[in-house]
């Protein structure tokens, strides 16, 4: 899975492996903590440093995956980014930037990986959306674009792997205290959301957990193409 150094993608790394799920962690950064959750569950982990964004990169991440496990059964693309800034301060150079960190790339790792379960005729890809596509937040137009496309490439890869036994969800948390949440999120922008949401607390990256495992397993054999809003019920779709 990607983006699993902290914060969301490290929390669904351990959970999938406490269900006996060996991971591939993929992130820019070392994720040595990762690793040793996943391995105090009692399963293997490898750590691989990865630009999501660059088609040689990922294609390399994707190649030691296969030649470490054999086979890749379930994909998370969960790297993003999510900077706010004012409309009129974003070049092309920007918005191309956001839109390769947050949907080329699953694109790419989806073109990397899917193969592998297409030949074993099972597999589970398991994109992280963003419930701001039904907000209005300023300044975030170069995000919600990319995010949007994520949903589109989530319903239209649905289809197309659906024959190979492979279902494609997306997931879609609120804004949450995770380190790169409170990074980029003044405090009080996170109180306010939490106050606007039926369930009035801030999220965790503990809280698309459940969401998460349960379309990488066989309990969602029948779910492909959706969104799910793991956000405290402030969006409703």
């Amino acid at each position: 899975m990607t983006g699993a150094a902290q914060g969301f993608g490290r929390a669904i790394a351990a959970a999938l492996a406490a269900r006996g799920a060996n991971i591939a962690v993929l992130d820019l950064n070392p994720a040595a903590e990762t690793v040793a959750e996943v391995e105090e569950a009692g399963r293997r982990a490898i750590s691989i440093e990865v630009d999501v964004s660059e088609p040689d990169s990922v294609e390399a991440a994707c190649r030691s995956v296969l030649d470490a496990f054999g086979r890749a059964d379930i994909l998370v693309n969960n790297a993003g980014v999510y900077p706010f800034r004012d409309f009129f301060e974003v070049d092309y150079h920007y918005w191309k930037r956001i839109q390769a960190i947050n949907l080329d790339s699953q694109f790419l790792m989806a073109r990397g990986l899917a193969p592998s379960m297409r030949d074993r005729g099972w597999g589970r890809i398991v994109n992280i959306a963003s419930n701001s596509l039904g907000l209005a937040v300023p300044a975030l137009s170069h995000y919600m674009a990319s995010k949007g496309g994520v949903v589109g490439f989530t319903r239209g890869l649905a289809t197309d792997l659906a024959p190979y036994g492979i279902t494609v969800n997306a997931v879609a948390p609120t804004a949450s205290r995770t380190p790169g949440g409170e990074a980029n999120i003044a405090a009080e922008v996170l109180d306010g959301v939490a106050a606007m949401q039926a369930i009035k607390r801030s999220g965790t990256a503990d809280d698309v957990v459940g969401t998460v495992c349960f379309l990488a397993g066989d309990d969602s054999a029948f779910v492909t193409g959706q969104t799910i809003m793991a956000d405290g019920g402030l969006v409703r779709l």
